[in-house]
């Protein structure tokens, strides 16, 4: 596969790519770099290092589900 880079260097990849890495709207890419090339790899939370941040949050507060988080629509028009 071929991705054309515009004049202000982004890309787009074909959906079959972001599908098969299980990229998501949101989601962020890792590059990393080798002495053949770069590859590709998207970037997960590692939800065991969020764990002992629980005991800092005040008792009322309630669960975030990031799952459902991840699934609901967004004005594409916000950008990182």
């Amino acid at each position: 596969m071929v991705v054309k880079v515009t004049s202000k260097r982004q890309v787009t990849f074909p959906a079959k790519v972001l599908d098969a890495l299980g990229v998501r709207p949101g989601d962020q890419i890792e590059l990393i770099e080798r002495s053949d090339g770069f590859v590709l790899r998207p970037r997960r939370i590692d939800m065991t290092r969020l764990a002992p941040l629980r005991s800092r949050l005040p008792p009322e507060c309630e669960p975030f589900d990031l799952e459902s988080f991840r699934r609901q629509t967004y004005d594409r028009t916000l950008r990182d």
